[in-house]
């Protein structure tokens, strides 16, 4: 095929950002042109659609990338409720029918991924293919505890203690966070985690200190949601579409263990049939989407995964 008749996919160096209609609210969002059906991008419990940015630029255009602020995050609207991961899929779906979305592929990361397996649950219309980063899934309660459950819980509950907290600016709350070990030196200082962490914060009555975004309320109502082991749980077993599972080797910090071990992996496949395994080596929860290697790395794995839907 000549050059001509296969042009080089677009790139863009600023997605386009807006408001959508999704459930009684509005969304903000982040979109970056490409070929074909968009992937819609579904963020963490306090994150925002700019943890997307690496995913954004490492897939070049190759697929479009459609990337939600959640409800209660972001630039999105912050009602007082509800909240909950079927909320979340009910808005996130509204959204995609304002887009005139068809059946496409849904990636969340984190939170997002058990919002993702919910609106493949409620809404298996628009869900073509699903993919988990690091999320979707608590182990069964005759499972026991890994030794890296209590890491996890106390991370999460120090991050909704920060949602409380002020900075004297956008630029001392990023250098804060810069010197937090979540972000080894190599990834820390890449654009990506900066327009992550300088979007997380937003001026308190317009007068300097910054404070996060995130509406406390919602981020506490959505953690009460990860109890609901039984019903996350029967999700992934009714899946009927192709399913990605993406590992993190480490925790939320370097050398700390990983959310999904490989024996808790083996209880996510043993779910369905049409989970697909693959762990990213020298990845945290944060950077196997903020850092080089694990964007690139999903990136590859996205295009490949639309590939075989779309023959």
């Amino acid at each position: 095929m000549s050059a001509a008749n296969n042009p080089p996919a677009p790139r863009t160096t600023r997605e386009a950002r807006g408001r959508v209609p999704a459930d009684g609210l509005e969304l903000a969002f982040g979109f970056w042109p490409g070929r074909g059906a968009p992937v819609v991008a579904l963020h963490g419990l306090t994150a925002s659609y700019v943890n997307f940015v690496g995913l954004a630029e490492r897939l070049a255009g190759r697929l479009p990338l459609l990337a939600f602020d959640l409800r209660g995050r972001g630039d999105s609207d912050k009602p007082a409720g509800p909240y909950g991961f079927a909320q979340h899929a009910k808005d996130v779906a509204a959204a995609m029918r304002s887009f005139a979305l068809g059946p496409s592929i849904v990636l969340g990361h984190s939170m997002g991924g058990f919002i993702a397996a919910a609106l493949a649950h409620q809404f298996p219309e628009l869900v073509s293919g699903l993919v988990l980063v690091d999320g979707g899934y608590v182990p069964d309660r005759s499972a026991g505890a890994s030794s890296s459950d209590a890491a996890i819980n106390a991370a999460l509950l120090e991050r909704v203690t920060q949602l409380r907290e002020s900075a004297p600016s956008r630029e001392a709350y990023v250098d804060t966070w810069l010197r937090k070990p979540h972000f080894p030196p190599k990834e820390a200082h890449t654009p990506w985690v900066r327009a992550l962490l300088e979007y997380e914060v937003d001026e308190v009555e317009g007068n300097g200190p910054v404070k996060p975004k995130a509406l406390e309320a919602g981020v506490v109502a959505d953690l009460a949601e990860g109890l609901h082991r039984d019903e996350i749980i029967e999700r992934l077993r009714t899946l009927r579409i192709p399913t990605l599972l993406l590992r993190a080797e480490q925790g939320f910090l370097p050398g700390q263990d990983p959310f999904y071990s490989d024996a808790r992996a083996q209880e996510i496949l043993a779910l369905s049939p049409l989970i697909e395994d693959h762990k990213f080596p020298g990845t945290t929860h944060y950077t196997i989407t903020l850092g080089v290697p694990g964007a690139t790395a999903i990136a590859d794995l996205l295009v490949d995964f639309s590939a075989r839907l779309n023959p």
